[in-house]
């Protein structure tokens, strides 16, 4: 366990696509740190253990994952605290429609219709959404449309 910081493995991507090896991988470290204990429901681990665990769980994240999941609060939920109500999924799923800007209601409508029942789900799929939309820039700006093609 002497260097915890140490990428030994790659990082859970935010689409899941690498989550059976990742989980697979996390495990075993563990183990072999004799952490594995830290992550199974009713834990007598002390909280030194569970913080070495999810130091090093959180070092293998995909950096979206990362803000998603682990800040301390949202600001919607903690913004719907202060105001006393109970929060529920579909008051999150709404307050997250409502939040998109005027020039995408078509988006909203589209993201509505699918049905999502889990805020979780629907931030996934938006922070997916949004890695793919920058992706298709980064493309596009490298050989805008109309740009002279490449020589064969």
């Amino acid at each position: 366990m002497a260097n915890l910081a140490k990428l030994e493995y790659a990082a859970l991507d935010i689409t899941g696509k690498n989550y059976l090896t990742w989980v697979l991988d996390t495990k075993i470290r563990l183990e072999a740190w004799n952490l594995g204990d830290t992550i199974r429901e009713e834990s007598s681990s002390s909280s030194q253990d569970r913080a070495k665990a999810m130091i090093f769980i959180c070092r293998h994240l995909d950096e979206g994952l990362k803000s998603e999941y682990l800040t301390v609060e949202d600001p919607i939920t903690s913004q719907m605290k202060l105001c006393g109500d109970t929060i529920t999924e579909e008051m999150l799923l709404e307050k997250t429609y409502s939040t998109f800007h005027a020039n995408n209601v078509l988006l909203q409508q589209q993201y509505r219709v699918r049905g999502y029942t889990e805020y979780n789900q629907l931030i996934s799929v938006l922070m997916v959404a949004e890695q793919n939309n920058e992706l298709l820039m980064k493309n596009h700006n490298s050989r805008p449309t109309g740009s002279a093609p490449f020589p064969e």
